[in-house]
């Protein structure tokens, strides 16, 4: 089988990054063919790709703002090269790709699937967004051949807003490769380092976690932020209005999450929406206790009071008692940490995505009488 996986940007690794990367890698593995096409010039994904020996492409045109003239250009660009490149199955990533992907699938007439990585009209994106993106979706879903969410609530809000099918939506949750012991955490150690792992954007909500640690400086923390983005300056000046630039440190993208994770306590991931995240994940496996905003599919994922703890959007005060609590209790640290641990194991082990997602992919083939590259 030959499956093209097509993600809009190339400046940045999140989650949906990394799911194309372990994806086409397990399927080239497997003895499959998989490339990747993403948007821009080239950038650090490219780097990620190459050192995984994935084949590569770049569309200039496919940029993430919205642009007439270039988006029409990327289609062109993107009509082309998947013609010559004759996959199967296109996978598409993020919302310029799923947008231009499955209209060059539908006038190929290649089957597509979107994996929604969560919504950009889910709860806490503006209104005036909500309602252009809902649309947005509405009009796209039906050049879908399926729809992948990350988490059952996403398939839940997609239906809920007339997003696509029952038949059509499948939920399939992230999955993530498991470590060495070595990369493991110690949660009961002292003094307490949080760490968030989470791009400096609009999604994710570093204001409400700064100003709820600024209220509990009292107490022995350190916080690191792991990410890169546009924010980056405004989050610095705001960790210096608080008084806190000595005790959070501000990094870019790293290549050593799993390293940094080992030497934490407790992660946290503050966010405004979120599909299913693979930062809480990665944080699950290395056994920490996870502190999250209640969005998306993070419940899913995080066990309220017995793998961590689930705070509402925005909640500030909170925020800053379910993180005392944990700064107090090394032992509810270290339970809550392998109880996250053991349910990572159970649930989220990349094995188990990657066996739901080609199963997605062979039943897109049997409903079509395209003749396929064949099975390794």
């Amino acid at each position: 089988m030959k499956i093209v996986f097509v993600i809009t940007r190339t400046d940045t690794i999140g989650g949906a990054h990394v799911h194309v990367r372990d994806m086409a890698s397990a399927l080239r593995a497997e003895g499959h063919q998989a490339e990747v096409v993403s948007g821009g010039a080239e950038g650090p994904f490219t780097v990620v790709l190459k050192d995984a020996d994935v084949p590569s492409h770049v569309v200039a045109n496919m940029v993430r703002p919205i642009n007439p003239i270039r988006d029409v250009l990327a289609l062109i660009q993107l009509h082309r090269l998947l013609k010559r490149l004759a996959p199967d199955v296109i996978s598409l990533h993020s919302g310029k790709a799923g947008w231009l992907g499955r209209l060059a699938g539908r006038l190929l007439g290649i089957p597509v699937v979107f994996t929604a990585h969560g919504w950009t009209f889910a709860e806490g994106v503006s209104e005036t967004g909500r309602k252009f993106y809902r649309l947005a979706e509405r009009v796209a879903a039906p050049l879908a051949t399926r729809i992948i969410t990350v988490s059952r609530q996403d398939r839940d809000v997609a239906l809920a807003a007339g997003v696509g099918t029952r038949a059509q939506i499948v939920a399939v949750h992230n999955g993530m490769a498991d470590l060495p012991a070595s990369c493991r955490a110690s949660p009961e150690r002292e003094p307490v380092r949080l760490i968030m792992v989470a791009r400096y954007e609009a999604q994710k909500d570093h204001r409400t976690l700064i100003q709820a640690l600024a209220s509990i400086a009292d107490r022995p923390w350190s916080l690191e932020l792991v990410g890169g983005g546009p924010g980056e300056p405004a989050l610095r000046s705001l960790i210096e209005r608080h008084g806190l630039s000595d005790r959070v440190a501000v990094h870019g993208l790293r290549g050593d999450v799993a390293e940094r994770l080992a030497e934490s306590q407790a992660f946290v991931l503050i966010s405004n929406w979120e599909g299913l995240p693979r930062s809480i994940l990665e944080a699950m496996r290395a056994g920490l206790p996870v502190v999250a905003s209640d969005v998306g599919g993070v419940r899913e994922a995080v066990v309220e009071g017995e793998t961590g703890y689930l705070v509402p959007r925005g909640d500030g005060e909170g925020l800053a008692e379910r993180l005392a609590a944990l700064l107090e209790d090394p032992a509810r640290r270290k339970a809550m940490g392998q109880a996250g641990r053991d349910r990572y194991h159970e649930c989220f082990r990349f094995e188990r995505m990657y066996r739901e997602t080609l199963g997605v992919y062979r039943s897109m083939l049997e409903a079509t009488d395209r003749p396929s590259h064949g099975e390794p």
